[in-house]
């Protein structure tokens, strides 16, 4: 039988340095900037996908003027300003470009669906709470990148109350979603959505996942079907279930670190055909590995620049999630 660590939950206090940053700013220094801040276009699968590009923005701040803004397939940049209310979803069009104004905007109760379209970039939102539907979703959509956001709900319902934070499914292909924090949820990230639907899936769901901050989750970061992930420099606290490879995904997971988690990386759970993974360089911090099949993914197809493990915490936590750029 199999033994893993104790799970407990935790909250980790944040120290904001608020007196350091008043000293610097009386002195006239310049402020450090968070890591990743310096991003402006996405690395990994992804890379290339610009959005609404050098558009003029226009800014929103009601429902019915961000659904009329994010519709159809011209160029455009709309900025969210203050926290919007929503149920369902609000379809989003391609070569668009939503990014927060500030660190608390966003929308509550609901979520984004970019169902058939390209490039499109999501940046820098705060997306609580969507009820019975995903904060994000990808389907049959190509070249996007969710990138700074904060995605939440909360665990004091059951798993199916909500559903994921950000789900890509349906043949949907070069993903990025980088410095995001998602936390207190149950389903964190699902990649293919059915073991049956190899005929639209298999040769798509290329994604890459790096620097996210995953905060009590309780699985499927990702879980990934059919398609090739990769899944690099993330930090991961409070986990049943991490990484899952299946149904011959391919996995590349390295340099993450992992917190009380039971199972960082398995390949033989829950479906009809196990995944392959490939680890190397993560801390795992106790936790199980269930790797039945090593795979062949070991170099992507892009430049990227890896951090080692012993610097992830430190440069996740300072620079994930919305408010952040």
């Amino acid at each position: 039988m199999r033994t893993y660590p104790p799970r407990t939950r935790s909250r980790r206090a944040v120290l904001t340095g608020a007196a350091s940053v008043a000293l610097a700013v009386a002195a006239g220094l310049a402020l450090p900037q968070p890591a990743g801040a310096a991003e402006t276009a996405p690395v990994g699968f992804g890379a290339g996908t610009t959005g609404g590009g050098s558009t003029g923005a226009v800014t929103v701040s009601t429902l019915a003027a961000f659904k009329s803004a994010v519709t159809g397939g011209s160029a455009k940049v709309v900025k969210v300003s203050g926290l919007i209310a929503l149920s369902g979803q609000v379809d989003v069009g391609s070569n668009t470009t939503i990014v927060g104004v500030g660190p608390s905007s966003g929308f509550t109760g609901g979520g984004l669906r970019l169902k058939k379209v390209s490039n499109v970039v999501v940046r820098n939102l705060n997306i609580s709470k969507a009820v019975k539907t995903d904060a994000i979703t990808v389907q049959a959509s190509t070249k996007v990148w969710i990138d700074h956001n904060t995605l939440s709900s909360d665990r004091d319902h059951g798993k199916d109350y909500y559903d994921g934070l950000v789900d890509i499914t349906h043949g949907s292909d070069y993903v990025t979603v980088s410095w995001n924090t998602f936390k207190d949820h149950w389903k964190g990230s699902l990649v293919g959505h059915s073991d049956n639907n190899a005929s639209e899936d298999t040769g798509h769901l290329h994604v890459t996942y790096h620097h996210n901050y995953f905060s009590d989750v309780n699985s499927r970061i990702p879980s990934l079907r059919f398609g090739t992930g990769h899944f690099y420099n993330n930090y991961v606290v409070g986990a049943e279930t991490a990484v899952h490879s299946r149904m011959g995904a391919q996995m590349l997971v390295e340099n993450n670190v992992f917190r009380n988690t039971q199972v960082a990386v398995t390949t033989d759970h829950d479906s009809d055909v196990d995944g392959y993974a490939n680890m190397t360089g993560n801390d795992l911090g106790g936790a199980a590995t269930e790797v039945s099949r090593v795979g062949t993914f070991t170099k992507p197809p892009y430049s990227y620049s890896a951090e080692p493990a012993s610097s992830v915490a430190a440069s996740v936590t300072s620079g994930a999630g919305a408010g952040r750029l």
